[in-house]
This record gives structure tokens, C-alpha cells and sequence, in this order.
């Protein structure tokens, strides 16, 4: 057996042959789920930008990884509404007007439904959990997880959110034992929201927060997952949903399509489902042992932990499996990251630094090392910097018009009528940062805002979302649960870096890219798109007295 390497078997041959496979099924698998095109219709009138191609449209502009200078000039340019291209032409309304929000999210949800590719693609990662299934199916999820998610069971948590803030502050106090380090705060992070999510949820430790600690399989397969989303993205929109919706060749055919494909970073992407798969069926056969041998001798806080409640509801065994991945990964990615970019900000703003450090410092005088639930949460200054970071480092981009546009006609339009089976984004960014709402400071960090009253039009405007006049969490059927889960572990986290450290930049600059599923990421240095060549930001820590 000859031991050159075969063609097919380099890198850069895979690569080209897996586009090549998705650019020639892609038109079939568009043109078989979506054959039902829309008429000409109003959307037509609505103003159109230039640019774009015939098989990707704007697609590529607003979904790259450096995509929010070419978002902010829409929002400039057009409005709050505009009509993007997609594959092969299709028009796609683009907004981030309220009323429209309002009615997409709460008025009339169940009219506007994730497209297939959205739920397909993510069943076949997640299985059903909450961010692939829909209608009765996805509010039964919801109703069961409600409970975890009250502030009355977050107050209990608290403790155990301290105990591993605590353990990282520990952790960076030896590292700067001898004077300033440069630290990888995104790895620390991340390893934090792990833990406490591992802890909290699942009573399981994922993630040590302690230098050189060996990680569990599960740790290194979640913080890999968000860059092979990406990579896998085209094929995951246009060849999984045509699988998925006629069934082709069943789970056993398609597991063997998957492995004999070359391409290395879907083998990736399998491997890491089967990790978090395996992993939530040991640890659900292991809590029904345990629940079979206590019986009701459990304490009332470990029968409200997350795989409890889901163990003593009506779901199914895959579905209780699959929510746990699905909300191990949302609430590990989007909330390291979050805590790096508030970190990286507070590094450059050393005066907003400096006033959080002393609210945070005169709350431990008076209340010692781990406040309760409801001292942390009433901490203004901590609670605005949040609110802040939150406004412009959001998360996902996923009609009646609270303002009139014009259309191209010169015509002037307060709604857009939407033919069934059109497809729109809603702009979270755009929502957030929207000049007329948020004044002439929309695009600057300035955490000082939350700390008096908020514009009028603020209020006016209605933003439909579940926090803070925000669409970053979302609002209706479709918010985030676990929004004040993600609030209390950032604050935990700062409580117990913040009073102890002091952070500066580092000398590299740091960039802010996108991620899947909701995250932005930070990273310096030489950027390939389609592989991330580094995950991190870092800023550099002292001790302060």
C-alpha cells in the first residue's frame, strides 16, 4: 500500500470539494423546499441596496464575521426597514422598526415561525430542544424550564455562583502574584460560565477554574462548537433541511453520507453532537439512579435543579437529553463572551473602571464577600455597565411600521404587506443602537445613561423585548430564558474580579468579530475566514490594594 497521500485526503482538496458538493446541490435544495415563491408584492417597493450577487445576495455582507459597519450603514442609509436580497434574489424584509418587532415577537408570533433551515439545521446538532422545535412542542420546553429560571430559584443559587467567581479570583491573584500579567481572559470566562452552568443546572463540575486542571470532554467540545457552526454554515442551511424534510435514506443512511464525507470540520461538528449527546445521557442515567434510591429524601433545592425538572416532567428522554446541550451551549458562549467584551471596555474606560471598583468595594464593606441575590442585582453602577454592554455587544440577528418609509415609488408606506412564505431578519443591532430612539450617543459606550432617566422616545417606542427596553434577550414566546440567569452570573463574576484587579489593555489591538450562535468574539493577530485561528481576548491584570 502506497503511503503517498491521496488527493482527496489534503485539506485544502476537502475543502474545495465540499464547496463544490454544496454550490452544486444548493439550487436543487432551494428550489425543492421553497419551490411556493411569492407573487410580486409589496415588499418590492420597499428600497433595495446595491450589491450583493445573484446566488448569495447580501447574505454574505450581513452575516460575515465584521459585519456591523455594513449594518450601520443601512440603518443610515435606508431606515429602520429596508429589503435585502437573499439566495438567488429572493427579497427579504430587513427591520428593526418596534411595531414591526412587536408584532413579529408578541402580537402575532405564531404567524412568524423560524424558517425550516433555522430549526432543521439545529435539530440535527441539538436534537429537539429549544432552539429546533416549535408551536405547542417549544412552549411545553419553555413551561417546564420556567421554574429553574424564577428569581426565587436564582437567589439559592447565588451562593454557588460566588463559590466559582471566588475560585477564578483565586486563580488570577497566583497568576499576578509577582507583579502584571497578561491574561487570556475569554479562556478564563468561558471556563467560568462552564462551571457555573455545569455546577448550577447539572451538578457536575465541567470546567475546574484552577491553572493546568484537566477539562471534561464535554468543556473542550462546547467551546469548539461555535467556530464549526460557522465553518459548517452553508451546508447546515441548504442540504440539511432537503434531507431533513424528505426524510433521505433515513438517520442510519445519512450518519454514513456524514462519514464518508471529506470534510474535516463537519467530522468535527459530528463528533461534538455525539460528545454532548453522550454526555447528557450518562448524566440523565445516573441522576434516575440516584432520584431511585433517595426517592423524596432530595433536598427542594436539587429537585429544582435542571435535570430534575426536566426528569420529573412529560418529555421525552431526547428531548430532556438535547435541552440540557441546547442550553449548555447558549448559556456558556453568549455569556463569556459578554463578560469579555464588559472586561475589554473597562480596561479602556479606566474611570468607569475605577467608579465601578468603588460601589463594588463599599457593597463588600458592607456586605461582605458574597451579597444575596438581591444586594448584587440593586447595585446601580454594576447594573448600568451590564445594560450597556448588552445594548451594543448583543446577540443574535436573526408589518405594521411605528414610522412611515418611502418606497421607491416616492410613495409613502406605514406597512408591508408579507405574502405567506416570505422570509424577514429582524436587526437587533439596529434596534438597540437606533439613533432616533436612543439620541445622538446610540453608538457610544456610556454606562452613565442607565443611571438617570432614559429619553422619551425610549419609552415611546415600545422596543417589544423581554429586558431593559432592549431586544437583546428577545421578548415573547421567543425570549431567552435564561436572561437573568446570564445577568447574575456577569455581576457575580465582576463582583469578585473587579474589587481585587485592575485591567488594562493588552499592547496587540483587539478586534470583535461574529460568532454562531449569538456571541461576538475578540481576537488579534492574522484572522482566515472561515477557520478561527484564535478565540480570545486578553487584557492585562493587577492586583490592587
Amino acid at each position: 500500500r502506497s503511503s503517498a497521500k491521496c488527493p482527496l485526503e489534503t485539506p485544502l482538496s476537502n475543502t474545495a470539494l465540499a464547496a463544490g458538493l454544496t454550490l452544486a446541490l444548493t439550487p436543487l435544495a432551494w428550489r425543492l423546499l421553497y419551490r411556493k415563491k411569492p407573487s410580486a408584492n409589496c415588499i418590492t417597493n420597499v428600497p433595495c441596496p446595491r450589491g450583493g450577487t445573484f446566488f448569495a445576495g447580501h447574505l454574505t455582507l450581513l452575516f460575515s464575521n465584521d459585519s456591523w459597519d455594513y449594518h450601520r450603514g443601512l440603518y443610515e442609509k435606508y431606515g429602520q426597514t429596508t429589503r435585502v436580497k437573499g439566495m438567488f434574489a429572493e427579497d427579504i424584509l430587513f427591520t428593526s422598526d418596534p411595531k414591526a418587532l412587536h408584532h413579529i415577537y408578541v402580537k402575532d408570533q405564531y404567524t412568524y415561525e423560524e424558517p425550516f433551515f433555522f430549526t432543521s439545521g439545529n435539530q440535527v446538532v441539538f436534537g429537539p430542544g429549544l432552539l429546533s422545535v416549535t408551536g405547542e412542542q417549544h412552549h411545553k420546553q419553555r413551561r417546564v424550564l420556567n421554574p429553574v429560571f424564577s428569581v426565587a430559584h436564582l437567589r439559592h443559587m447565588v451562593p454557588t455562583f460566588f463559590e466559582i467567581g471566588n475560585q477564578l479570583r483565586d486563580t488570577f491573584l497566583k497568576k499576578v502574584s509577582h507583579g502584571a500579567q497578561e491574561i487570556d481572559i475569554m479562556t478564563w470566562t468561558t471556563r467560568a460560565a462552564l462551571e457555573i452552568v455545569g455546577q448550577s443546572g447539572f451538578g457536575r463540575s465541567f470546567s475546574p477554574l484552577t491553572e493546568g486542571a484537566p477539562e471534561h470532554p464535554y468543556a473542550s467540545a462546547v467551546k469548539e462548537f461555535g467556530a464549526l457552526m460557522t465553518v459548517t454554515a452553508l451546508p447546515r442551511i441548504f442540504i440539511v433541511p432537503l434531507v431533513q424534510k424528505y426524510n433521505v435514506g433515513g438517520h442510519w443512511l445519512q450518519r454514513k453520507v456524514l462519514d464518508a464525507v471529506p470534510w474535516k470540520a463537519a467530522h468535527q461538528l459530528r463528533d461534538i453532537a455525539d460528545v454532548m449527546h453522550e454526555t447528557s445521557a450518562n448524566m440523565f442515567e445516573a441522576k434516575r439512579k440516584a432520584m431511585a434510591e433517595e426517592g423524596d429524601s432530595t433536598g427542594e433545592e436539587q429537585k429544582k435543579d435542571i435535570i430534575g425538572t426536566l426528569m420529573r416532567e412529560n418529555l421525552k428522554s431526547s428531548e430532556q437529553e438535547r435541552t440540557m446541550s441546547t442550553f449548555m451551549v447558549a448559556a456558556m458562549d453568549t455569556t463569556s463572551s459578554a463578560l469579555s467584551r464588559i472586561l475589554h471596555l473597562l480596561s479602556i474606560h479606566q474611570d468607569v473602571q475605577e467608579k465601578l471598583r468603588m460601589e463594588l468595594r463599599e457593597a463588600y464593606e458592607n456586605f461582605g464577600d458574597q451579597p444575596d441575590h438581591d444586594i448584587l442585582v440593586g447595585l446601580p453602577y454594576l447594573d448600568a455597565i451590564c445594560r450597556e454592554t448588552l445594548r451594543l455587544a448583543q446577540a443574535d440577528i436573526v408589518l405594521p411600521l411605528s414610522q412611515p418609509m418611502t418606497g421607491i415609488d416616492g410613495s409613502e408606506m406605514s406597512e408591508v404587506f408579507l405574502p405567506k412564505g416570505t422570509n424577514a431578519f429582524t436587526s437587533i443591532l439596529g434596534c438597540n443602537t437606533n439613533p432616533k430612539v436612543w439620541g445622538d450617543t446610540s453608538y457610544e459606550w456610556i454606562p452613565d445613561r442607565w443611571l438617570e432617566p432614559l429619553p422619551q422616545t425610549v419609552t415611546d417606542a415600545r422596543v417589544p423585548g423581554v429586558y431593559s427596553h432592549l431586544m437583546t434577550f428577545i421578548g415573547g414566546g421567543r425570549a431567552c430564558i435564561g436572561f437573568k440567569f446570564s445577568q447574575l452570573e456577569m455581576k457575580v463574576i465582576l463582583y469578585s474580579l473587579i474589587r481585587q484587579f485592575r485591567f488594562t489593555p493588552p499592547k496587540q489591538e483587539i478586534y470583535w468579530l461574529n460568532d454562531f450562535p449569538s456571541a461576538q468574539y475578540a481576537t488579534y493577530g492574522f484572522h482566515y475566514r472561515g477557520c478561527l485561528s484564535s478565540m480570545h481576548t486578553s487584557s492585562i491584570a493587577h492586583a490592587v490594594p
